[in-house]
């Protein structure tokens, strides 16, 4: 029963990290009439939150491993509360971006510890757990525009940041009573491979977000020294003998279903918001969101029934038919995509994570939050650009047959 209690308090930080995403591109046009940032402020305002996520995910899951996953998940808690209150009342552009990057340190903290700590408290029935963990995520995905229109109609644009204070709360006076503690054997950290992995997510992730190719080649090199060093030192940040065999496949396949599911909600979101206010478009985004939460909730008694590989395989597939879907019927394709997505992100991510030793269980599930915010950095951008170029009837078709090379590759998992 604690173990329950424990997953029902993990969800509430993932759904709020979800929701904090949507909820500021909503309030963006707001917060920019009241702040009158710059063009330059605007942008870091937007980015400094996924920079700092991005680049911190996987020295924070090794730092989890290291002093205490729940530890760590309360100090973020803490820390993103502070961080709420000080982005809604922030007087200058300024003070919001120093708050927006203070915010991604918290999230980044929160996001693997969750996952970790569920690997740890579900041994047995981990898959089940990560199941309902993506269905909080999908859920915080819903609400965020829902939520977001709902309060601007109403109140100002700090009030998007404020909803997450009381959750954080809700967290700290929980979590030491419903969460176990864990540790990883304590090693020396390398901290020239953790100053590798930041530079390296930083800048490949500013290139593919901002078509900066200088930036990408350059961050792509990093990585590749970064992946060279993990090999040669006694105790290396990520295990790369992992990326052998159905865990390389399947961070591969969690990566770029997320890029193509991310471009293309971004473009109908976009579309819906042409003809709509955000609270409604938000309300017509919902059934999207409960069909990837029931999926989600399922995906463990069918990859049971049937074996993960060819479940997500055939949930790539009714995703692809979703994406054909879109151009003519967007909240009906977006729903349809919607029902292939729960199976792929939660047994890829109970794949990723359950490959790892169990000591080393935050530094997995911090490797499959970067892959994520890489793809939704990639889908944002690439998507996005060609969609705006091209028409969404072009970015269909493409976003098709890679969801078809997917599945392909998914049934090997």
């Amino acid at each position: 029963m604690r173990s329950w209690l424990g997953l029902a308090v993990l969800t509430l930080p993932t759904a709020m990290l979800a929701m904090d995403v949507t909820i500021l591109y909503l309030a963006s046009p707001h917060l920019a009439k009241s702040l009158q940032p710059t063009g330059t402020e605007l942008l870091w305002i937007l980015d400094s939150y996924g920079f700092v996520i991005a680049a911190l995910l996987i020295p924070m899951g090794v730092l989890g491993d290291r002093i205490g996953r729940r530890r760590l998940l309360l100090i973020g808690a803490a820390a993103f509360a502070g961080g709420s209150v000080v982005a809604a009342y922030a007087p200058t552009p300024e003070t919001l971006i120093a708050a927006r990057a203070l915010l991604g340190v918290a999230g980044s903290t929160l996001m693997p510890s969750t996952l970790a700590l569920i690997s740890t408290m579900f041994r047995d029935r981990r898959g089940t757990a990560i199941g309902i963990w993506a269905a909080a995520m999908s859920g915080g995905v819903a609400l965020g525009p829902v939520v977001g229109g709902a309060l601007l109609e109403t109140w100002w644009w700090g009030s998007a940041f404020l909803v997450a204070v009381p959750v954080m709360v809700l967290l700290l006076v929980a979590g030491p009573f419903v969460l176990p503690e864990h540790h990883g054997p304590v090693h020396r950290v390398d901290l020239p491979s953790v100053a590798l992995v930041l530079v390296a997510t930083v800048l490949t992730v500013y290139g593919v977000k901002h078509f900066d190719v200088v930036a990408a080649v350059a961050g792509i090199a990093v990585g590749g020294w970064f992946v060279r060093r993990q090999r040669r030192i006694a105790h290396p940040l990520i295990e790369t003998a992992l990326f052998r065999g159905r865990f390389g496949r399947a961070v591969v396949v969690l990566v770029a279903d997320a890029a193509v599911t991310a471009g293309v909600y971004l473009l109908v979101t976009q579309q819906l918001q042409q003809h709509f206010s955000p609270l409604r478009a938000g309300l017509l985004l919902l059934p999207a969101s409960v069909a990837m939460i029931v999926t989600s909730v399922l995906a463990p008694r069918l990859a049971g029934a049937f074996g993960a590989g060819r479940t997500v395989s055939v949930a790539l597939i009714v995703a692809a038919a979703g994406l054909a879907i879109v151009p003519h019927a967007a909240v009906l394709g977006i729903v349809v995509i919607y029902l292939g997505q729960g199976p792929v992100m939660a047994l890829s991510t109970d794949l990723i994570v359950g490959a790892a030793p169990e000591e080393k269980a935050g530094s997995a599930a911090a490797l499959s939050e970067t892959g994520m915010e890489f793809g939704l950095a990639l889908g944002v951008a690439v998507i996005g650009t060609v969609g705006a170029a091209s028409g969404f009837g072009t970015v269909a078709v493409v976003a098709v047959v890679v969801s078809v090379l997917l599945a392909g590759l998914a049934r090997l998992t």
